[in-house]
C-alpha cells in the first residue's frame, strides 16, 4: 500500500508550483483531481509542444492525475466543485489569483466550518497579506525579488537559473507542509490552512548568500559556473580536446593532493599565496592560470583520471541529451514508462527508493479525460452531464 493511498486531493492549479506539489502527492498514492478550464485547461498545456505534441512542463508535473473540466464561473459548475470538495477531498491545493479561492468558497475558513479535517494549501507569489499580495508573480520575477539573480551569472551580467526554481521551491515546501499537516491531523483530527509564498520559499534557498552579506557586508560575487567563495571549485578547460571538467576542493588535505597528483606540482601546496581557501579565493586568477596551464596538454578523460586518483570530486558538464543516457541513472533503474494522450513516455522515478514496488506512476491525463467518471461518482446521470456540457459548465 502506498503511503497516501485513500486520500483525495482536489486542486485548482496551473503552471508549476502547485502541479509539482500535487504530482508528488500522487506519486505517494493520493488521488489527485485536477480542475481545469473547459477547452483550455491548465495554461501550462500550451507552453510548448516538445513531447510529441505535449508541453514539457505539463508532462513533468501532471502524471497520475485525473482531469475534471469545470467552468468555475458557471453557477452549476461551482456547486459541483463545492460538493466535490466537501464530499471527497482531504486536501485542497490552489494557486489561483489572490482572493479567487475565497470567492469560490474554497478558502479554509469557509470549508472548515463544514469539514474541520480539511487541509487547504494556498500557493502564491508573495503570500496572503502584505503590500505585495496582489502582485503578479512569475518565476523569473521571484528569482529577481529574492536576490537570486543578483548573485547568479558572470561578473558582467546576472542570470536566472535554467529550471523554474522559484516555482519548484514553493512546490516542494507545499508538498512537505501538506505531509506535516497530514501527520498532525492523524493525531488531532483537525486540518489546517497552509500559506506558501514563492518569495519566502526561494529566499530560504538563497539564505547562504543572504548571511554572507550580513550586516552590510559585500555579497558573494557572480562567478559564472565557479563557486563564489571556494576555490578551485568550478569548470576548467582541457586543452587536448577542447572540453571542460568540473572539479571542487573542500579542505587543505584535498588541496595538497590536488597539487601533488593532479597538477604534478607538490611544492604549490606550501605556496603562501594559496595557503587556505580565503587566500586561494583572493588569488583565484593566478591560480586559475596555473591550473589551465597544467591541463593544456591533457584531455578531459586524462584530467578526470588524475582527479579520481587524488580523490578530488569531479563531474562532467552534461548536456540534456547526455542526461537522458546517464549511466548512473540507467544502472540504478531510475526510468519507467508512463502513459499519455500521445502514447508511452519515459519518466524518472521520484527520488527515494522503495523497498517493495514503485511509487505510483500513472498516465498524464488528457484535458477533461475523467470528467464524466467523477461527475457520475457525485450521482449525476448521463442526461444531467449532457446538460452541463451543453451549457458550457464542463
Amino acid at each position: 500500500m502506498q503511503p497516501l493511498q485513500g486520500l483525495t486531493v482536489v486542486t485548482l492549479e496551473h503552471a508549476i508550483a502547485a502541479p509539482l506539489a500535487t504530482r508528488h502527492l500522487a506519486d505517494l498514492g493520493a488521488r489527485v483531481i485536477k480542475i481545469e478550464r473547459p477547452g483550455v485547461g491548465d495554461f501550462a498545456r500550451g507552453y510548448d509542444d516538445r513531447v510529441r505534441g505535449m508541453a514539457s512542463h505539463f508532462v513533468w508535473a501532471n502524471r497520475s492525475k485525473e482531469s475534471l473540466t469545470l467552468d468555475v464561473k458557471h453557477p452549476e459548475a461551482r456547486q459541483i466543485l463545492q460538493r466535490l470538495v466537501l464530499e471527497k477531498a482531504d486536501i485542497v491545493v490552489q494557486n489561483l489569483a489572490p482572493g479567487a479561492s475565497g470567492r469560490l468558497g474554497l478558502d479554509h475558513a469557509s470549508l472548515a466550518r463544514h469539514k474541520p479535517s480539511i487541509i487547504v494549501c494556498d500557493i502564491s507569489g508573495y503570500g496572503a497579506d502584505g503590500p505585495y499580495r496582489d502582485r503578479k508573480a512569475y518565476d523569473l520575477l521571484i528569482q529577481s525579488e529574492a536576490g537570486f539573480v543578483s548573485v547568479t551569472g558572470t561578473p558582467e551580467e546576472p542570470c536566472k537559473a535554467g529550471p523554474s526554481i522559484a516555482d519548484i521551491s514553493a512546490g516542494m515546501y507545499a508538498y512537505s507542509s501538506i505531509l506535516a499537516a497530514l501527520l498532525e491531523r492523524s493525531r488531532s483530527g483537525i486540518g489546517r490552512r497552509l500559506d506558501i509564498s514563492m518569495l519566502e520559499s526561494l529566499t530560504e534557498w538563497t539564505s547562504y548568500p543572504l548571511y554572507y552579506a550580513f550586516d552590510g557586508a559585500a555579497p558573494p560575487p557572480r562567478t559564472g559556473a565557479a563557486h563564489a567563495t571556494i576555490y578551485p571549485y568550478g569548470p576548467f578547460p582541457t586543452g587536448a580536446d577542447g572540453a571542460s571538467v568540473m572539479l571542487g576542493l573542500q579542505n587543505e588535505r584535498e588541496w595538497a593532493s590536488f597539487c601533488e597528483k593532479v597538477l604534478l606540482q607538490p611544492a604549490l601546496a606550501s605556496d603562501p599565496r594559496f595557503a587556505g581557501n580565503a587566500r586561494r579565493v583572493a588569488a583565484r586568477e593566478a591560480l586559475r592560470q596555473i591550473i589551465v596551464d597544467a591541463f593544456r596538454e591533457l584531455s578531459a578523460p586524462q584530467v578526470v583520471a588524475r582527479l579520481q586518483d587524488a580523490q578530488i570530486a569531479n563531474a562532467r558538464v552534461n548536456t540534456m541529451h547526455e542526461v537522458w543516457e546517464h549511466p548512473q541513472l540507467h544502472a540504478r533503474g531510475r526510468w519507467r514508462e508512463i502513459g499519455s494522450p500521445v502514447g508511452p513516455l519515459p519518466a524518472l522515478l521520484p527520488p527515494g527508493n522503495w523497498d517493495d514496488g514503485d511509487p505510483r506512476m500513472d498516465p498524464v491525463p488528457a484535458l477533461g479525460e475523467h470528467t464524466e467518471t467523477i461527475l457520475a461518482e457525485l450521482g449525476l446521470d448521463t442526461e444531467a452531464i449532457a446538460a452541463l456540457r451543453a451549457a458550457g459548465a464542463i
